[in-house]
């Protein structure tokens, strides 16, 4: 557990000396909205490749760098691509740029993915407000000893996602003429999509979506004290006695025409948190 403190504090002192401003708000950017990295003014861009002990991201579509500087008037940090339990990362290794923002000071993050529909009132194109997460990964990333340093033992996951903050982005959403869903994530670890079978399961558990991300960042996140916020991008329908097959093609064309209405909702709301 040493060692994990000894490389988050490598990794933020690194990071921290091309800095000018502490950022206070982390965005972990999921498929399709790496662009919104490209509006932060008075940018510092850095490889994760040149980042000690930062993982790569290998995921078509995720840009792997970080983006550091003003948005809607926050001092931001930004995550063009994330890690994903799935390309064979340990959960400590996905979930190490959030220790790592926790170090250079950032208080709320902000976390978005792409991913599929099981309640049958949504339809893809939809923006959900995550309300809560069901953990179907099989494991977490606080196993193993922990760190007073880094959070308590056992950390309260009874709301995990912030409630004002989640007022804020339906408000936010409201001033820019459309409504949010609200529902339950659930994370599993992929990176297969799901069989018919284990979709109805999930639903069944009360699963309202399902996607391969977000729960374990969430988890350190709450771990370490930061305020969150989730919001979901439904890129297809995954309602088990229906599904049609799905490909990853499929999902990153549907985040990209969806992607104009969520930059728009991210930076309303960015605006909005205090």
């Amino acid at each position: 557990m040493e060692q994990i403190v000894k490389k988050i504090n490598e990794a933020a002192s690194f990071i921290e000396a091309r800095l000018t401003n502490t950022p206070q708000i982390g965005l972990i950017l999921g498929s399709g909205l790496g662009d919104l990295a490209e509006e932060i003014e008075n940018a510092v861009q850095i490889d994760y490749t040149s980042i000690p002990h930062f993982p790569t991201a290998t995921v078509t579509g995720h840009a792997g760098r970080l983006v550091i500087g003003e948005l809607c008037g926050q001092n931001v940090i930004a995550m063009q691509g994330r890690f994903h339990f799935y390309e064979g990362y340990t959960m400590q290794e996905v979930t190490f740029p959030v220790r790592v923002m926790k170090a250079l000071g950032v208080s709320t993050l902000v976390v978005t993915n792409a991913c599929g529909g099981m309640n049958p009132s949504f339809q893809p194109g939809d923006l959900m407000i995550i309300e809560d997460h069901l953990n179907v990964t099989g494991t977490n990333p606080l196993i193993g000893p922990n760190d007073d340093q880094l959070g308590v033992r056992f950390p309260d996951m009874s709301h995990a996602y912030d409630e004002n903050l989640r007022s804020v982005a339906a408000e936010a959403a409201e001033t820019l003429g459309f409504t949010l869903q609200n529902g339950v994530y659930a994370g599993i670890s992929g990176p297969n999509f799901m069989t018919a079978a284990e979709l109805v399961m999930l639903r069944r558990l009360g699963g309202d979506v399902v996607g391969m991300s977000t729960v374990p960042e969430v988890i350190v996140a709450r771990h370490a004290g930061l305020r969150v916020l989730g919001i979901s991008c439904i890129t297809d329908m995954a309602i088990g006695e229906e599904i049609a097959g799905v490909s990853h093609d499929e999902v990153i064309e549907t985040a990209a025409k969806t992607k104009p209405r969520f930059i728009a909702l991210l930076k309303e709301t960015l605006s909005r948190i205090k």
